[in-house]
């Protein structure tokens, strides 16, 4: 499922702010269901993209080795 969290730093402030209300008793019973889906989602993502980036510096760090290596 993808969803579109936005900028990293905008999606991890905006998980930051659904566990502090949480962390705080801020959320109503009608809300709990839709902020821990909405929590879920940001983690899902944060971390699909997190596992993608890691796959691309993979792949390039050898490029950079070789580049450094020629020089």
């Amino acid at each position: 499922m993808s969803t579109d969290i936005g900028p990293w730093n905008d999606a991890v402030t905006e998980l930051d702010a659904i566990v502090a209300s949480f962390d705080d008793g801020e959320v109503t019973v009608d809300e709990l269901t839709t902020k821990l889906q909405r929590a879920t989602a940001i983690i899902e993502a944060l971390e699909t993209r997190l596992t993608a980036t890691q796959v691309s510096v993979e792949e390039l760090l050898p490029r950079v080795a070789k580049g450094s290596s020629d020089a």
